[in-house]
């Protein structure tokens, strides 16, 4: 080769390298432009180089409407968690003091108190992927745990029930992906919204970076509230693409999700429908408890049944002055028991009715002496067949920090008594049962539970 072509050769090599560099920049500072680390235009753009955003039409409402479903993302550039918190100019409603005012008041009944601690902290965050509790989140302490073991059932509902093309089986929920997570807590929460606002819309508010509601003698900030942006969307299959798309405003440290996530539940509900489930027993959404608050029943109910009833038996019921009380009025997808060592099983307004008692599903949200758990089977035919419901296995989730592993539990129905005691005594000297088997007992009230050489839980 002459010395003149191996120059140009290496000129051509030098300048495929140096081409091949400025892709691999451009890669990054696409991503650096999005997360605003240095540049300044912080709108996203498309690969034909339009502007996105998030709401861009609007239906006469006022609230900005999210453009068209698209398609998930199969693949990320990098790994780098999106932020929490949006960009202003991303199209929704920016937040009114009245509609702050509002919020407030539906939350704790008046507008000079603000979340605690343990509220602000929580989030929707999942365990390791490929593990034994890969489809189950992770709950801290105080008040927020029972929104997210809500969640949890939802989220088994759609692993196991709704979600097609997948085997329903206890080894799927095991095959959870990193990206499996991302798109099961979508598709929960965007169903646990389209069901709250009546199959009709669903309202989803994120923080933004701009303040649009400044403290009054009569409202006190919180720092996030007064940034939010409310969108508006119209379809079942949009209010999941878009929650996928900011599931990072739900899920990421510092988010505040289940705040998010429970602000977007009372704006998808609506204020007016929320006047009308709730009644004189429940006239706000939380509770003040050891420095904290707590949720009320309606709130628990709106995520199971998608209306804020304030008790949980069945239809009306007269109160202690004659008063009337709001229970729940149809059969939910999740169900829920109760069980506490001091209710009697006399205080008729505190058993729970065959609505949530016998849901459509056999997944149940459990209320065990205030401590919130996720019972379910893998058996979709357990409440519609008799001879399946003979004897069963159940899985049931704590969300305690010990627990490695869903606790599987084997119930017999159609035991003989002298078999019930032999099993009860089996693992637990001197005792008579746990809390769970009481919670269980409450729906099958003569049933032997064998925790499969589990030390039972609670």
């Amino acid at each position: 080769m002459e010395p003149s072509d191996r120059e140009q050769s290496s000129q051509e090599l030098d300048l495929e390298e140096i081409t091949r560099k400025i892709s691999f920049l451009d890669k990054w500072r696409e991503i650096f432009s999005y997360h605003r680390l240095g540049i300044n235009n912080t709108t996203s753009q498309n690969r034909e180089g339009n502007h996105i955003s998030a709401g861009e039409t609007e239906d006469g409402t006022g609230i900005p409407q999210p453009k068209g479903h698209g398609h998930w993302p199969s693949s990320s550039l990098c790994s780098i968690p999106k932020p929490s918190i949006i960009s202003s100019k991303s199209g929704g409603l920016p937040i009114s003091l009245a509609v702050a005012t509002k919020l407030r008041q539906i939350l704790f009944g008046n507008t000079v108190q603000v979340f605690s601690s343990d509220w602000t902290k929580a989030y929707f965050r999942f365990h390791d992927p490929f593990s034994d509790l890969a489809f189950a989140l992770e709950v801290g302490k105080g008040g927020a745990r029972s929104i997210q073991m809500a969640v949890q059932g939802c989220i088994i509902k759609y692993l196991l029930f709704t979600r097609k093309g997948k085997d329903c089986n206890f080894l799927s929920l095991c095959a959870m992906s990193k990206q499996g997570q991302k798109h099961v807590l979508a598709a929960a929460l965007a169903g646990i919204l389209w069901a709250a606002g009546a199959a009709r819309k669903a309202t989803i508010c994120l923080v933004t970076e701009d303040t649009y509601v400044a403290p009054t003698p009569d409202y006190s900030g919180d720092g996030f509230t007064e940034r939010l942006q409310l969108f508006e969307l119209l379809e079942k299959e949009a209010t999941e693409k878009f929650i996928y798309d900011h599931v990072q405003c739900f899920k990421g440290e510092g988010s505040h999700g289940v705040i998010l996530f429970l602000y977007s539940l009372i704006f998808s509900r609506t204020f007016e429908r929320l006047q009308k489930d709730l009644d004189v027993s429940t006239t706000h959404l939380l509770r003040p408890n050891a420095g904290g608050f707590l949720c009320r029943q309606a709130v628990l109910n709106m995520i199971l049944t998608g209306r804020a009833s304030p008790h949980v038996f069945n239809g009306y019921q007269k109160g202690k002055s004659q008063e009337t009380l709001c229970g729940v009025l149809t059969r939910s997808d999740v169900g829920y028991l109760q069980w506490h060592k001091d209710t009697s099983e006399d205080d008729r307004l505190s058993q729970v009715g065959s609505m949530l008692k016998t849901p459509k599903l056999p997944i149940w949200l459990c209320n065990i002496n205030g401590n919130y758990s996720v019972l379910f089977s893998t058996d979709r035919q357990l409440l519609s067949d008799w001879k399946v419901e003979r004897l069963f296995d159940l899985y049931l989730y704590s969300g305690q920090p010990a627990q490695n592993k869903p606790a599987h539990l084997t119930v017999d129905t159609h035991s003989h008594h002298w078999e019930r005691v032999r099993h009860e005594d089996e693992h637990r000297p001197g005792r008579r049962f746990s809390p769970v088997e009481a919670t269980i007992r409450t729906k099958w009230r003569e049933a032997t539970i064998n925790w499969n050489g589990t030390v039972p839980l609670y």
